[in-house]
């Protein structure tokens, strides 16, 4: 009896087995393929990492406002705080050393890899213009992306209003340049009014060509037996 109910026992073992096998197998063969948001899946599939990445972040992400919205409410002593995360490469006093980076005194408003004495890459030299604002910005969010092939190891400060506050800090050791006024809020009733206007730039076409078939109306409805004028 004990050799019959282990025997049972072992092909119920066996038969999860491969049932559990076959499961997995389905699954790589007719598995739905890896997508970056539930927009993209086929037939209403989610995967559940693309819906946790969504439900963590919002869902899709917003437009970034302009460096100036977040300049209006910047602080340089906050600034100088974020600025400690910079402090391991780079002195931003006058007459500071060179480190691992430039000295930053005096950045803002001068040439993108124009601090003498030191050697840039050849992606920084290479990128052009000054350090404005905006450029500071984009190099502060992501410095492997403003001039890929850098030597700047920082992977960039991804809260827009941490970069205004340095920016601001770092303008207030030698730069001074004019900090840009905050883009004007557009009213909804603006919005609707710029989203009209762009609508009536196309309705001069679509006007001409009714004037057009119109015209052709009028033209083979001429004729003594055509004309609805009267003479």
């Amino acid at each position: 009896m004990q050799d019959r109910n282990n025997t049972i026992a072992g092909w119920v073992l066996f038969a999860g087995i491969i049932a559990l096998g076959s499961t997995l197998v389905v699954g790589e063969v007719f598995g739905h393929e890896e997508v970056d948001s539930c927009e993209e899946g086929a037939d209403g599939y989610c995967p559940s990492y693309v819906a946790d990445a969504a439900a963590a972040t919002g869902g899709e992400a917003e437009a970034e406002q302009p460096i100036a919205f977040f300049l209006a409410s910047a602080d340089a002593t906050r600034g100088e705080n974020v600025f400690k995360k910079c402090a391991a490469c780079h002195t931003v006093t006058a007459g500071g050393a060179n480190k691992v980076g430039p000295n930053l005194y005096d950045l803002m408003g001068n040439p993108i890899a124009g601090k003498a004495g030191f050697a840039y890459s050849d992606a920084l030299k290479g990128h052009g213009g000054n350090w404005d604002w905006d450029n500071m910005s984009a190099w502060l969010a992501s410095p492997r992306s403003f001039a890929p092939g850098n030597k700047m190891t920082f992977a960039g400060l991804g809260d827009p209003q941490d970069r205004a506050d340095v920016m601001l800090y770092l303008n207030s050791q030698g730069s001074g340049i004019a900090v840009p006024p905050p883009p004007a809020e557009v009213s909804p009733e603006e919005a609707a009014a710029e989203a009209a206007a762009a609508e009536g730039e196309l309705q001069p076409a679509a006007d001409s060509d009714t004037a057009d078939q119109l015209t052709e109306e009028n033209v083979e409805g001429t004729g003594s037996e055509g004309s609805d004028v009267d003479e």
